[in-house]
């Protein structure tokens, strides 16, 4: 994906545009495309001078089910990603696979620490 404009840039088509230029005439002045003059300075009429974030927005389909997932977890300690997944696609009709939950999961801050907390042949406390 390409980057965004500097802002410096963007300023000075707006500026130019705001003292009376036209934005085609700004755009070809500072070399950046004419739907992309356009674009800034219809923006900037409505109080938008900063770039957009690029991208598709971040989410998942489990961020409205979170309270759901939380008391699975709160239910049943040892709950296996296997078994949560069985539980939302019969409770909550959504179809996700093992992964997407456990990369999920791990966004939200939940971990699970599978080595015992002493190694084995030690007898002091090794975390």
């Amino acid at each position: 994906m390409a980057r965004a404009y500097g802002e410096d840039l963007r300023d000075r088509v707006l500026t130019a545009a705001a003292n009376g230029a036209s934005a085609r005439s700004a755009a070809a002045r500072f070399g950046v495309a004419i739907a992309t003059a356009v674009r800034w300075v219809a923006r900037a009429r409505d109080g938008e001078r900063g770039a957009r974030r690029q991208g598709r927005p971040r989410g998942s389909q489990l961020d409205g089910h979170e309270a759901f997932v939380t008391a699975m977890i709160e239910a049943k300690k040892d709950i296996t990603l296997d078994e949560m997944v069985e539980c939302l696609a019969a409770e909550r009709d959504v179809r996700l696979g093992r992964s997407a939950l456990s990369v999920w999961l791990r966004r939200q801050g939940w971990t699970f620490k599978k080595r015992p907390r002493t190694h084995w042949s030690r007898t002091a406390r090794t975390s």
